[in-house]
């Protein structure tokens, strides 16, 4: 009786099995789907945006050459003056008085020689006679000498006192936007004070000083001489001031300076300006974006295709065949505009993972797609910035 019961329920658990093996498997998830661009390599400008101040072309220092009062004062603070205007006067009373001393002075010796002159000729002729000595036509001689000497020293005397009274009237030595005066009428001033009376700057053009480290510069020579990258024929340079407006105005660097400062390890670069609105003031701060050159055959990935491991080093994922997801290790050089140029680690024809990259790892198949955020934009300058 109980071997009938086993059997019945050997049976029961077998017809069970055959039921369940009868029903259809659940179907396996389909591979995700993740965003892909195909990698291409073209031409790049290379922008570097670097800390700048802004330095007058010109900029003079008007300090008195003599001591005395100021009597007047005739320009406009804040106003535009030319070349030689007049800007300060300084009581000339003492300076009129020495001038007036030295034509004195000079008329006596212009006066004087005359009578030097004609005794000495008396003396030469007495002394072929013998009626004088030779010792004295000699000291006639030498004193008619001494009188043209003196003539010519007071002649100088004259000229200093002429140029100390010029001195009271000071003149702008260059032209542009003069400061506020320091010094008012009445003021004592004196020459080679500290202090400057006011500051003359020309500002229709500006000098933007930027710097730039010196490994950038070393950087950028090596792939020049290599042959990836070409030099920019007079580089353009874009300013943003510093309320993060754009100057519509464009200007070209100048020159590099040929020494590195030892306490920064960088380089001062000199770009111009035309200035002709006066935004641009002297000491202002603003950043610079310089082209430096031109790389070609650049690889320009997509910076959310980019991203950085445990380590800090730049990691792509790409797709290799099969679509299997695969891991890159890349080095960046900049960005540009929205992109990355890539100089190691991609090549043309990578198909880089741009979207879908979350929990994604090395070895997925995935089923590649266009992604849906990703446009291109056209490598400019203000794609740079």
């Amino acid at each position: 009786m109980q071997k009938g019961k086993i059997v019945g329920l050997l049976a029961c658990v077998s017809a069970l099995g055959l039921s369940a093996c009868g029903k259809e498997q659940p179907p396996a998830p389909p591979p995700p789907a993740v965003g892909v661009v195909t990698l291409q390599t073209e031409s790049a400008p290379l922008f570097t945006e670097l800390p700048g101040r802004i330095t007058a072309v010109e900029t003079a220092e008007v300090r008195p050459q003599i001591s005395g009062v100021i009597r007047r004062r005739l320009f406009t603070e804040g106003g535009y003056v030319r070349a030689g205007q007049l800007l300060y006067e300084i009581d000339d009373a003492p300076y009129r008085a020495a001038l007036g001393q030295a034509q004195g002075a000079l008329g006596r010796a212009q006066a004087s020689i005359r009578a030097t002159g004609l005794q000495a000729q008396r003396y030469r002729e007495l002394v072929g006679i013998n009626a004088v000595s030779r010792q004295e036509a000699d000291n006639a001689d030498a004193a008619a000498q001494q009188a043209r000497a003196d003539v010519a020293a007071q002649r100088a005397a004259v000229q200093a006192a002429q140029v100390n009274q010029n001195f009271t009237r000071i003149r702008a030595p260059i032209s542009g936007r003069i400061g506020r005066s320091l010094f008012t009428p009445g003021a004592l001033v004196q020459a080679g004070q500290a202090d400057a009376l006011t500051t003359i700057q020309r500002t229709d053009m500006v000098y933007v000083d930027v710097t730039q480290s010196a490994a950038q510069i070393l950087n950028l020579k090596q792939a020049m001489q290599a042959g990836g990258v070409s030099a920019a024929q007079g580089a353009r340079v874009r300013l943003q001031l510093p309320n993060g407006s754009d100057y519509p105005v464009e200007g070209r660097l100048q020159f590099s300076e040929v020494t590195v400062d030892p306490s920064s390890g960088a380089v001062t670069l000199r770009a111009t300006f035309a200035n002709p609105d006066g935004l641009l003031l002297p000491g202002m701060y603003v950043r610079a974006t310089v082209v430096e050159g031109q790389r070609s055959q650049a690889i320009l990935a997509p910076q959310q295709g980019i991203s950085r491991d445990a380590r800090g080093r730049a990691t792509a994922l790409v797709l290799g065949a099969g679509n299997k997801v695969e891991m890159r290790q890349v080095e960046i050089d900049r960005a540009l505009g929205d992109k990355w140029i890539v100089t190691k680690g991609l090549k043309a024809g990578d198909r880089l993972i741009v979207e879908g990259l979350v929990n994604l790892r090395p070895g997925t198949v995935v089923r590649p797609g266009r992604p849906q955020q990703v446009t291109a934009q056209p490598v400019t300058q203000a794609g740079a910035k």
